[in-house]
């Protein structure tokens, strides 16, 4: 009688289960999550119950709820491989990297051979700036899972980032031949190519208008058309496909301009030269080069121009400087910068920020002397590098402002960036840099090089020589010829990095002038002047 009962039970607890998940994937969070609740009633231990109850808040968006399902399935099941992986990411997306890193480690000591494992298994490592060990992971989900469109997206998003866009392209369009309406594939291929008629277009079009209630869908498809009004020469459908989509995504992002205010206050007010001489020291290691400003201003080009050197490896725009002052500060943040952080990062030791960001870029440096971290947001850590590695180099773009902003603007980023969705929010952000900037030269003159993105533009030869001559390199010609070069391009600059040094991007917010006046009152507020006339 009680193995028949207990029988009946699990009979109807796998009925209970297997509901919830048709209910989930229907998108019926209510009802999924009622399964639930009758599942851990008739037994509170059951480990796929807890299971599903993570599934079902991850898709509700109650990360909370997530978490504490998740452990509990650990605490019972500690080699339960999915619910480790999923705690990986759920913690490394909160900025907890050490509890990350743990949770990772579990997950790779139970060697799980499922897609959604491995897939969950190489976002975490992107997420991390581990982006080569990643794409074994893409690879392995999608040979033993093909073609299922979220894999194939990571895999391909995976590959723009180590250059192989031509093998990217061909995912996104198989993605899109698997399931028409994907918004982040067809955003990829109208980043990827010149738009030369109004068919994709209009195909893309007739499917935004599918999402009226879906604002991150429709600001992958805004982004597109304005991208591709804009190579039709289209100025105010471009501006309006831009606007439009800059507002969808600013719908569905918090942007805290007070904690980023307080941010920049606390790095002005702390961090002195007399900060930068005090005795602590750091590492002498001369292999890094950073280049770093505002993102979409020339940081690209100008990475390309240096790792044309045959003595400098391009690692791509890391995390790792950024990393090693959470891991050491035990940083618990979501917030990637902020005023905690860099409160935190003071009372660090300098040396074991170096160690630590030298120990984890090994992977990616390259087998040449020199490497370059193209994370434009280092600026923001200027006197962190000076003392830490005081012996690597610094190249700050400058930009034209309004180009500067105008080119955040029109870009969809991922995760960082939060302040380009609007366009005060934008040129106020830009003025805190702009001052930024000027702070730091003024307390540690001679320490880095301003590079001009339109001089160098324009005139490449001298720029190029000049910037070789800062770094110690000796001149080598292949610097003129950086659009010949393979490897990878991990910015939305992938495309233009492969033609030669050219002058359409200068000006360009021109022809959007009579839509960008709120910008341009911001900026001359903040006094920053904007030659408004050709």
């Amino acid at each position: 009688m009680s193995d028949r009962a207990d029988a009946g039970n699990e009979k109807a607890l796998q009925q209970l289960l297997q509901q919830g998940l048709n209910e989930l994937a229907r998108g019926n969070t209510d009802a999924a999550g009622q399964c639930c609740q009758q599942v851990l009633a008739m037994q509170p231990d059951h480990v796929p119950g807890h299971f599903l109850v993570g599934l079902v808040a991850l898709e509700a968006k109650n990360r909370k709820v997530a978490f504490s399902a998740f452990q509990s399935v650990v605490r019972l099941d500690p080699d339960h491989g999915a619910a480790w992986a999923h705690l990986a990411k759920l913690y490394m997306s909160e900025g907890q990297v050490n509890l990350a890193d743990a949770a990772l480690r579990e997950t790779l000591r139970i060697k799980p051979d499922e897609p959604m494992v491995l897939d969950l298994i190489g976002t975490t490592l992107s997420l991390m700036g581990e982006h080569g060990a990643a794409q074994s992971f893409y690879g392995r989900a999608n040979t033993l899972r093909p073609n299922h469109p979220p894999f194939l997206q990571n895999l391909a998003n995976n590959l723009v980032y180590h250059g192989e866009t031509d093998a990217a392209d061909a995912i996104f369009s198989k993605i899109i031949e698997l399931q028409p309406d994907s918004p982040q594939a067809h955003w990829a291929l109208s980043s990827s190519t010149r738009a030369t008629d109004t068919a994709h277009i209009e195909q893309m079009q007739a499917l935004e208008r599918r999402h009226a209630q879906h604002p991150r869908e429709r600001a992958f498809y805004l982004y597109a058309i304005g991208k591709e009004r804009e190579d039709l020469q289209q100025w105010d459908e471009a501006f309006a496909a831009f606007s439009q989509g800059a507002a969808a995504r600013r719908a569905t992002v918090e942007f805290d301009e007070h904690a980023e205010i307080a941010m920049f206050e606390l790095l002005e007010e702390r961090y002195t030269r007399e900060w930068l001489d005090s005795p602590a020291r750091g590492n002498p290691d001369s292999s890094p080069i950073f280049v770093l400003g505002q993102p979409r201003t020339g940081t690209t080009l100008v990475e390309r121009i240096i790792t044309s050197h045959s003595q400098v490896h391009s690692a791509g725009e890391l995390q790792q400087l950024g990393l090693a002052l959470r891991r050491l500060a035990n940083y618990r943040n979501p917030r990637r910068f902020s005023a905690e952080l860099f409160a935190a990062a003071q009372q660090l030791e300098p040396a074991k920020i170096a160690g630590m960001y030298l120990q984890t870029t090994s992977k990616m440096r390259g087998s040449t002397p020199r490497f370059v971290d193209k994370l434009p947001q280092n600026y923001l850590m200027i006197p962190l590098i000076l003392k830490a590695l005081p012996n690597a180099k610094i190249v700050h773009l400058v930009r034209e402002p309004m180009d500067a902003c105008f080119a955040g603007f029109k870009q969809l980023f991922a995760d960082a960036y939060l302040h380009s969705y609007d366009q005060r929010e934008m040129a106020r952000h830009h003025a805190r840099y702009h001052r930024l900037m000027q702070v730091w030269r003024e307390r540690f003159p001679g320490r880095f090089f301003d590079i001009s993105y339109e001089e160098t533009a324009r005139n490449l030869e001298p720029n190029a020589r000049a910037l070789v001559d800062y770094l110690g390199l000796p001149w080598e010609s292949a610097c003129l010829d950086f659009h010949q070069q393979e490897g990878a391009v991990s910015t939305a600059s992938a495309v233009q990095v492969r033609e030669p040094a050219h002058t359409r991007s200068i000006g360009r917010w021109r022809h959007y002038q009579s839509h960008l006046q709120p910008m341009v009152e911001e900026l001359e507020a903040a006094g920053i002047p904007v030659h408004q006339q050709p």
